[in-house]
């Protein structure tokens, strides 16, 4: 059996459940097998063509699998496989908050129109 790790966006559609035990031998295995015990959340995993979403990266013991063998990389029997949908914006607050850096490059926009874009 294979252990695939469920993020917490996704274990709605998992019935909450953090980890789901498969069978298979591979990614791809695993990833298929767990699509199909839980039909409501292949939509978010695979496209209408059946290719993995761009967005959603698959970990293999720590290395995703598109520097491995892609979904035919091998996984051990008791091995994991864990999903890890990408995110996007936010913030680094290096140097203070978001909110007033945010703040900041509006004000600059409206006193001098250049669009907040100083760097």
């Amino acid at each position: 059996m294979i252990k695939v790790l469920i993020p917490y966006a996704l274990r709605a559609f998992t019935g909450r459940n953090a980890e789901v035990e498969v069978e298979g031998g591979t990614a791809g295995d695993a990833i298929n097998a767990l699509a199909n015990a839980y039909p409501t959340l292949k939509t978010h995993l695979f496209t209408e063509n059946g290719q993995l979403r761009d967005f959603i990266n698959l970990f293999v013991g720590g290395a995703n699998i598109n520097s491995l063998q892609g979904l035919n990389t091998p996984v051990a029997d008791n091995g994991e496989v864990m999903i890890v949908p990408a995110i996007a914006g936010g913030c680094a607050a290096i140097a203070g908050s978001c909110a007033a850096n945010t703040a900041g490059e509006a004000q600059g926009d409206a006193r001098d129109g250049s669009g907040g874009d100083s760097l």
